[in-house]
């Protein structure tokens, strides 16, 4: 089972990438893994792209891409994975395509979790973060006992930067750019299916079991 997983922050990715490796015992393979594995490993392409995040420069997509199918091409992948956080531009799935060719992969579906950007909102500004063991509550979804206070080990909690209003309509703006067009190429392809990511979890892992069993049809 090879499949595309998107999806903007806050839509519950992580969550449903969990459920799906465990019930298809295939790799759940983000950027971020790649990128620091590329790097723990030493590789030439790691090393690149090391010296690009060390400068807070973005990583070109030219390392990107070799670092994408070094990972794809290692045995693990062999019988499926889930891709979580590339392609990214139409260029980077253009070059995916050529990757996935190169190694005799077809990928079944492209899965979108989608959600309002007024949801990801509401889902991100009522994050609350303890400082001190680093457990993460939500004030309206899951809130501690006493407000500000960690049930655990009663540290202060805190509202981070980046989960702010403002900061989030920014990065869910930048998403939808860059993902929209992404949303027309996979659908021109006949592999895109959208699932409504307001859902409960286990009715979102129900819709995109449906659409992986049409996508292999």
């Amino acid at each position: 089972m090879y499949i595309l997983l998107m999806g903007p922050p806050g839509a519950g990715k992580g969550t449903q990438a969990e459920k799906l490796v465990e019930k298809y015992r295939v790799p759940h393979i983000s950027t971020g893994d790649m990128f620091r594995a590329a790097v723990k490993e030493g590789t030439p392409l790691g090393q690149q792209a090391k010296e690009c995040m060390d400068a807070g420069q973005l990583v070109p997509d030219n390392v990107t891409i070799g670092i994408v199918k070094e990972r794809l091409a290692k045995p693990d992948c062999q019988t499926g994975f889930i891709l979580d956080g590339f392609p990214r531009t139409l260029e980077q799935a253009a070059a995916l395509d050529v990757t996935l060719g190169e190694l005799d992969i077809k990928l079944d579906r492209v899965i979108n979790i989608a959600v309002p950007d007024d949801e990801l909102v509401r889902r991100a500004t009522g994050r609350r973060i303890c400082k001190n063991c680093g457990a993460t509550y939500h004030v309206l979804f899951n809130p501690p006992a006493k407000p500000d206070d960690c049930d655990k080990c009663h540290g202060l909690l805190f509202h981070r930067d980046d989960d702010r209003e403002e900061t989030v309509k920014k990065r869910l703006a930048v998403y939808q750019s860059q993902t929209q067009p992404l949303i027309e190429y996979y659908r021109g392809k006949g592999l895109y299916t959208e699932i409504d990511g307001r859902q409960p979890i286990d009715k979102v892992l129900e819709d995109i079991e449906i659409g992986l069993r049409g996508g292999q049809r």
